[in-house]
Formats: C-alpha cells, structure tokens, sequence
C-alpha cells in the first residue's frame, strides 16, 4: 500500500501480478486485512491507494459491496456523480479519524441494491442508509471489527443523511431531538456530513458547510438554554401529585418523562407552566 504514501503507482506488470494474486487475500487473517485497508484511508495519498486496489484487484477480493459501486452512477452522464468517485473524495474530505474515515468509505454501498431509474431521467436510492447499514454488518464481521467500533461506524452510516436535511426552520424541539438521538456520535457524525458534500456548483459546498455549522451551534445554544431554563418548569412533579391525588413513586417521575417526550415531538410549548403540562396529561388519559 505504498501508493497510499505517496510513492509512485507500480508498472502494469506489477499490476497483473496483483491481480492474478488477489484471489489469496482472502486466505489472510482477517485483523491483518483491516489493518492494510485502514493504513489506506489514512494515508495522505488515499484516493491514490483506493483506486489502485481497485485497479489491482484488490478491492474486489476485501470489499466486494464498494467495489460495486465503481462506474455506478447517480446521476446519468456526470462522472463525478460516480459513487466510487464521490465516496473517494468524501474520505479525502474526511477527518483523519478512522471511525468517521470508514463510515465516509462505506456510508454509500447501500446505493447499489436500491437505486431506482424514474421515466424522467431522475435516479432515486430510497432507504439507501438504511440498506447500507445492514450492509455492513457482514462486513463487520468479516473483518473482524470488534462490537463498539462496530456498532458506531453502523450508527454513522444508518445517520449520514440527517444532518445534511437541516433547515432553520427547525423547531428548537426538532433540533432538540436530534441532538438527543445523534448522542455521543454527534460530533463524529457532523464531521461525516461535513465530508459528505462533494457539488461542484459554485456556492453549494460553502453553502452546506455553514449550514451544518449553524446546526452544531443551535444545538449548543439550546444546550446552554436547556441548562440554565429547564424545558418543563420546576415543580411539575409536586404538581402532578396534588393534580391526580397520587404519592410520591415511580409513575411521577415516567408521567413527567410523558411530557418530555411530547415536548421533544413538538407537541407541547416548552417552559409554560404547570398546569399547562398537567391538563395534557389529563386529556391523554396518561392515567387511565
């Protein structure tokens, strides 16, 4: 993988002579595999790397489900709208982080067993996250990744859409919610949606760029806002009580998280008072 580093790419001998021996990379163990692809994706000269395991067989052999994806297209007649093309540049793009730079390398081999060409011209790749999710979970396995690193690279390519969907007309409950199930892969998953926008329409990067910038800092402003005013107002819990005629216990605290959640849905204001929140759980039957 000495092309990834920045040496010269091999003579077309070596080239057959590679691919003619591809076929014994599968013999290999399975840590050793994982760790020749990682020291690819991040290297400085990656795209250099990838495209030859490609050219040299290799990709085919270690990972079939992205070797699919070259010369797949996404929309007819731009080469740059190429996954395999757009999946190397969003790992150039990448934060040299190996859990965001193998998201980045797989978050698109859903694409292949769901694109859909409309009469129109148009292409669609319905629930290709999710798809591509599933994905790689044999593919996990096979390299022997082990369960949390596993289970994050998951979340990052089951998720790599959603931020990229921001918009400021976001209720602050939706912005709320998001940050609540994106949880601790918030970060890891920005900088993926960062690394994701590959236009080359004068604008449009720049463009996306600051809009998951204005998502990261909502989502800190709503944090501090959260911190200093509660979303539900102190007390609620005493209120409950003296409403229903209920004693201190368990239910308390799971009608109060009751109005949490319909707060984070957007289905109730947040910081009204009390009795706001009580009559909501009067008329949802909550206590029937």
């Amino acid at each position: 993988m000495a092309v990834a580093q920045g040496a010269s790419p091999p003579p077309p001998e070596v080239n057959a002579a590679a691919r003619a021996a591809a076929p014994l990379l599968a013999e290999l163990p399975a840590p050793r595999i994982r760790a020749a692809v990682e020291e690819v994706i991040m290297s400085r000269s990656l795209e250099v790397g990838l495209q030859w395991m490609h050219d040299a067989g290799l990709l085919r052999v270690v990972l079939p489900e992205l070797e699919a994806t070259v010369d797949f297209s996404q929309e007819a007649g731009r080469r740059h709208k190429d996954v395999w093309e757009h999946t190397k540049q969003v790992v150039m793009q990448s934060v040299p982080n190996p859990l965001v730079r193998w998201a980045a390398l797989l978050h698109d081999i859903g694409k292949v067993p769901t694109r859909v060409m409309l009469p129109d011209g148009k292409v669609t790749f319905h629930r290709h996250a999710e798809i591509g999710a599933r994905m790689w979970e044999p593919i996990a396995k096979r390299l022997g990744f082990d369960k949390p690193m596993r289970q994050q690279i998951r979340f990052l390519v089951l998720h790599h859409l959603r931020a990229n969907a921001y918009a400021p007309s976001w209720t602050d409950a939706a912005v709320r919610r998001f940050d609540h199930e994106m949880g601790e892969h918030l970060d890891d998953l920005l900088d993926l949606s960062r690394a994701d926008v590959t236009s080359r329409r004068p604008g449009r990067r720049q463009e996306a760029i600051r809009n998951i910038h204005a998502l990261k800092e909502r989502i800190l402003a709503i944090r501090e806002l959260d911190a200093r005013v509660p979303p539900l107002p102190p007390g609620l819990g005493n209120a409950i009580m003296a409403s229903f005629g209920l004693p201190p216990s368990k239910q308390i605290g799971d009608l109060r998280k009751l109005c949490e959640d319909a707060v984070e849905r957007g289905e109730l204001e947040e910081r009204r008072d009390a009795a706001y929140y009580v009559e909501y759980l009067r008329k949802s039957g909550s206590l029937s």
